[in-house]
């Protein structure tokens, strides 16, 4: 862990290593999710339960066999306790009353007699969620990205998961029914990402991927962009505490492990202007991450990638936070609201001392699949707007075309495109 002042002359070259934690992709990388996603597109079905073989130790004579069935679903019910299940509806229930908010209607303007212009809004008709799996299971991420597409009106919602071992996390397979997902497949990896953006005999073309996953699985969404559409190229979680002394170091701590514990690249910063208090949360993550389950893991993660850095002000503060454009961005100060309109880059803001990232991540309402790695400069979070489809409607009368065609007939002469202006002039009369 880095204890920096913001004020030292090298300070941005001690805090560079963690800036570049995401970037340890590599052509290896590359050249490994290329073959297969050429494998997929060449063999359909049998590459991917050869993958699935090799990778998550899972065979299938048919990929058939690796669709989630109905009766693994109503097994999961019966396997997850009550409070679980009414847990898991409630934050459907939230997430699907926020993102309602976000939904837009099809307009048409009429402010002009003889011209009518519009915009038409169109729910995609098939999208495919990723699934992480592996270390962590998590519902979560199936609530996050299917309920704002169903909200959307998407016609089908395609899920897939890794099942090292073939087994599948019953509150998972709960989340994903209370969420709406049409189809669930065991397969995982830029096997399953390929699968999705070019078919097979089983899994069917989507429209759109999203959700999260390894580096390979980024890779492989990244790659495929264009053919398919896709959410954003998600790096490891971060979080960035901005704090003036006031709150409870324990609190802190505790919020700063709560990114930790995701994996080894999680990235924890703490940008204070109190250099005490600053002190007595390092101590305090000490303390709380002996007693974490996930230690090794959180461990790994606040020694290279976490920080305590000292501000000046909380001027200063804001300013690195929104050079940072962190992931998650908590004003854990005493007046968030004075200071709320100073951010400029967050994927998601939590204000005051108590709300903790984690009730984003869970049932707020808000999405938690969130811009990583400085990309909330440019990329928002996943929101209804990434499943549907906006086109444009142009309707002009006879009249309406008389009264503009001369310009537009102009305008392409100023672009020497003879054929764009005879379009107009055929119909209402050369213009000179």
């Amino acid at each position: 862990m880095l204890f920096l002042d913001i004020a030292d002359s090298n300070f941005d070259a001690q805090f560079a290593a963690i800036l570049a934690r995401s970037e340890e992709t590599g052509r290896e990388v590359e050249q490994v999710v290329l073959d297969i996603i050429a494998d997929v597109r060449r063999r359909g079905d049998a590459a991917v339960m050869d993958l699935t073989k090799r990778f998550d130790r899972l065979e299938a004579t048919s990929l058939a066999e690796l669709e989630v069935s109905e009766t693994e679903i109503e097994a999961a019910f019966s396997q997850v306790g009550e409070k679980d299940i009414a847990a898991l509806q409630l934050a459907v229930e939230r997430v699907a009353r926020f993102h309602e908010k976000q939904k837009q209607q099809t307009w048409l303007s009429t402010e002009e007699p003889d011209v009518m212009l519009g915009q038409k809004v169109t729910p995609l008709a098939r999208v495919g969620i990723y699934v992480p799996g592996g270390k962590a299971s998590y519902p979560s991420s199936v609530i996050m990205n299917a309920v704002p597409a169903r909200v959307a009106g998407v016609g089908e919602i395609i899920m897939v998961a890794p099942t090292p071992g073939g087994e599948i996390n019953p509150h998972v397979l709960v989340a994903a029914r209370l969420s709406g997902v049409n189809r669930i497949f065991r397969i995982g990896g830029a096997q399953a990402v390929a699968a999705l953006a070019y078919g097979t005999e089983t899994i069917p073309r989507v429209d759109k991927i999203t959700g999260p996953g390894n580096i390979y699985v980024a890779t492989a969404k990244k790659l495929v962009f264009g053919q398919v559409g896709i959410d954003m190229i998600a790096g490891p979680s971060e979080i960035l505490v901005i704090s003036d002394g006031s709150g409870t170091p324990a609190h802190i701590a505790a919020d700063l492990l709560s990114q930790a514990e995701h994996d080894e690249l999680a990235s924890s910063i703490l940008i204070t202007t109190d250099r005490a208090f600053g002190e007595r949360v390092a101590a305090e993550v000490e303390l709380q991450l002996a007693a974490l389950s996930r230690e090794t893991i959180a461990r790994a993660s606040w020694e290279r990638y976490g920080a305590i850095i000292i501000a000046g002000s909380l001027d200063e503060a804001i300013a690195f936070s929104n050079r940072i454009a962190p992931e998650h961005l908590e004003l854990a100060v005493s007046d968030p609201f004075a200071i709320l309109p100073q951010i400029t880059n967050a994927g998601a803001i939590f204000m005051g001392h108590w709300t903790p990232e984690a009730a984003g991540d869970y049932l707020a309402g808000p999405n938690h699949t969130l811009p990583t790695g400085g990309t909330a400069r440019f990329f928002s979070p996943l929101s209804v707007d990434d499943f549907v489809k906006k086109s444009s409607i142009v309707y002009f009368s006879e009249s309406g075309l008389k009264r503009l065609g001369e310009k537009i007939v102009r305008i392409a002469g100023l672009e020497g495109l003879e054929a764009h202006g005879k379009s107009v002039s055929i119909r209402t009369g050369d213009f000179t």
